[in-house]
């Protein structure tokens, strides 16, 4: 059974002086998220207990003549975190990105969600769609309309490791999606919301998600994003 796993900002979780010298009062706010049904379990080895993840991030403080653009987000989830990518159907980048979402295997659409966005001073709204890419990838398909159309997936690599993180999830935004028709493309908000059947799971109880946001001018934005029952 899926439960919704929520996600909330700790106060103070951007931190590094260089980063507020160079994008004047940024921040990373995440929102919103609700159990399912009822209170998230821990789970366990033998029994994951798979989760839907939906949250907002937005980049505060950030303005369209002057601010750097987001090129690249890093997240790493917690010891007790299960990514099972290799178990679901998945989608091949060329398929993806030759025809779209609707080209890949129906088990492999993992969810959905939305982004924000200057071209130049004018806000664009890309749609995304989250494809699984098998046991070490994720694909974001994103779908932008202004100021030009551009449909292109961006890939999310996905590493295990040991220690105190389980895994690292990398994805950096295409050259593509960067300048469009001549327009430098600049994020300052996603709203994801992900997971099915134990694609995404927990064994432990969950705890904070580092979150690492890289900007084109160098700057680098790190947090920790705190995992709890809504």
């Amino acid at each position: 059974m899926v439960r919704k796993l929520a996600l909330a900002a700790i106060a103070g979780m951007l931190i590094g002086a260089a980063a507020v010298a160079a994008v004047a009062s940024s921040a990373v706010r995440v929102v919103r998220a609700t159990p399912a049904r009822d209170q998230l379990s821990p789970g366990s080895l033998k029994h994951p207990q798979g989760v839907k993840l939906t949250a907002g991030l937005s980049w505060t403080g950030l303005s369209p003549a002057t601010a750097p653009a987001v090129t690249r987000v890093e997240l790493w989830f917690p010891a007790g975190s299960l990514y099972n990518g290799a178990s679901y159907p998945s989608c091949s980048y060329d398929r993806l990105n030759a025809a779209g979402p609707d080209a890949c295997p129906k088990g492999s659409i993992m969810g959905s969600g939305t982004g924000t966005a200057f071209a130049d001073t004018v806000v664009t709204r890309p749609r995304i769609t989250v494809v699984n890419g098998g046991g070490t990838r994720v694909y974001f398909y994103t779908v932008l309309n202004n100021p030009a159309r551009v449909q292109v997936p961006v890939i999310g690599y996905v590493n295990r490791l040991r220690g105190t993180f389980a895994y690292h999830l990398s994805a950096t935004i295409p050259p593509l999606l960067r300048v469009v028709a001549g327009v430098p493309i600049k994020f300052t908000g996603l709203q994801i919301s992900a997971g099915h059947g134990t694609w995404l799971a927990v064994t432990a109880p969950p705890s904070g998600i580092k979150l690492v946001t890289t900007f084109s001018d160098g700057t680098k934005i790190t947090g920790t994003v705190l995992v709890h029952n809504a």
